[in-house]
C-alpha cells in the first residue's frame, strides 16, 4: 500500500460489557506495532502481511485481526497446518486458560511460525501468578524475544504493555 492508498480502521466499543466489548490497550499497541516499518516498507508499500496466513487468538473485538487483514490479509480458509503468524493481544489473565492456551500454541505453531504476543503486565490479584505459570509452561517449548520500545509505534506503546516474538525451539 502506498502513502496515497491509506486505509482507516474504525472500531466502536460498547459502553457496557466485558471482554468482547472493549478494545483493550494491548490490542491497540499490537495493532499499531503491525504498521511499523519492520512490517511495512513505506517507500514501496510492501507489507509483510500480504499473502500470509495469520491467526488471532483472544480476539475480543477483533481489532488486531482486522488490522492485519486490512494490511494485506486475503482468503484465509487454508491456514492449516501452520500459519505464518499467530497474533495474541491480552490473553494472559485467566488462570483456567493458561494450559489450554499454551497447548493451542504448541499445536498451531510450526517451525517457521512467529507468535506475536502483546500483553499488559498486571500486578493485582492472581495476575502475577497467572503470568508466571504461563511463561514457565511456554518457555519449555518456545524461545522468546521482547520487542524494545524503540521498535514499537512511537505514540502507541506503554511500559506496562509488552510485545514478544515467540518461536518454537528447535527439536
Amino acid at each position: 500500500m502506498t502513502e496515497d492508498e491509506t486505509s482507516v480502521l474504525k472500531m466502536y466499543q460498547c459502553s457496557k460489557g466485558d471482554v468482547g466489548c472493549v478494545v483493550w490497550d494491548a490490542a491497540i499497541v499490537l495493532s499499531k506495532y503491525l504498521e511499523t516499518e519492520q512490517f511495512i516498507n513505506p517507500q514501496c508499500g510492501l507489507s509483510t502481511w500480504s499473502c500470509k496466513n495469520v491467526i488471532e487468538l483472544g480476539a475480543g473485538t477483533g481489532v488486531v485481526g482486522l488490522m492485519a487483514a486490512s494490511l494485506g490479509g486475503e482468503d484465509v480458509t487454508d491456514f492449516l497446518p501452520h500459519p505464518h503468524y499467530v497474533l495474541m493481544a491480552d490473553c494472559i489473565y485467566y488462570e483456567q486458560s493458561v494450559k489450554p492456551l499454551v497447548d493451542t500454541l504448541k499445536v498451531l505453531a510450526g517451525p517457521e511460525t512467529c507468535i506475536i504476543c502483546c500483553y499488559e503486565q498486571r500486578t493485582l490479584g492472581l495476575n502475577p501468578a497467572v503470568e508466571k505459570r504461563f511463561f514457565e509452561m511456554l518457555l519449555q517449548e518456545f524461545a522468546c524475544e521482547e520487542i524494545p520500545a524503540e521498535r514499537q509505534d512511537p505514540e502507541f506503546n506503554s511500559p506496562d504493555i509488552h510485545i514478544l516474538h515467540l518461536k518454537r525451539k528447535p527439536s
